[in-house]
């Protein structure tokens, strides 16, 4: 795990930072190596690693399924989760304070822990998604509970047009007196993308407002998509 926090370590979160302030998100290269990527893969059917299976059709959520690791983690999710963290809480406290929203969030992923388990949140939420041919996930937010941290993280561990066609990751972002915007990305394997978990802060002519981001995958034409999904809040349920 050394490698993979050095790595970790030496993004530069300075362009992060600018990144997510502009667009609402942000993608890092080449964090995940191809090893890596296909132990997660592999490790899919593993029945102890998981806490929950979600068939998204059951829910209307798209056509896939996900699983939500159980505590203990496994050590490379448990790494990432903690080793980025720190370096988001500045971003996400910078769009608390232009946003006049009276909320400050800690600078250790155990202290922010530790305020979801004061609200009987107590569930980990780091997940594996899989989608097949036509596979899709609808757009939605990941919140979870009153307590959630407004910032997330997804690695991709397929190669797009390699592995499988289609599957794009989309985000929409509102307009005031518009439609949302949609963004469209496509990043490679290896690759993690950060972005918004409910909204992000946008200068307008009176200052800074809320614009309201969700996030969702398009339709798969061909293939096997597997992504690595980093939510740092715990869930209730």
């Amino acid at each position: 795990m050394q490698h993979l926090k050095t790595k970790l370590e030496t993004i530069n979160w300075q362009r992060v930072t600018d990144d997510m302030h502009n667009n609402g998100y942000a993608i890092v290269n080449n964090i995940l190596s191809n090893i890596q990527c296909e132990s997660l893969i592999e490790n899919y059917d593993e029945p102890t690693a998981y806490r929950k299976t979600v068939i998204m059709e059951r829910y209307r959520f798209g056509r896939g399924e996900y699983k939500y690791f159980d505590y203990p983690l496994p050590d490379i999710v448990k790494t990432i989760r903690e080793q980025i963290y720190p370096y988001l809480s500045p971003i996400a406290n910078l769009w608390m304070t232009v946003l006049k929203i009276d909320k400050t969030f800690p600078n250790s992923l155990q202290a922010l822990l530790s305020l979801c388990h004061k609200n009987n949140q107590l569930k980990p939420t780091p997940l594996i998604l899989k989608y097949n041919k036509f596979g899709f996930n609808t757009l939605h937010q990941d919140l979870y509970g009153d307590i959630y941290f407004p910032i997330q993280a997804v690695l991709f561990l397929n190669e797009p047009n390699e592995d499988y066609s289609g599957g794009e990751f989309v985000l929409t972002q509102q307009v005031p007196r518009a439609q949302s915007k949609p963004i469209v990305l496509q990043p490679k394997k290896g690759d993690m993308l950060f972005f918004t978990t409910n909204f992000r802060p946008i200068k307008g002519n009176k200052g800074y407002y809320r614009s309201i981001m969700k996030h969702g995958v398009s339709e798969l034409h061909n293939g096997i998509r597997h992504t690595l999904g980093i939510i740092f809040h715990d869930a209730q349920n």
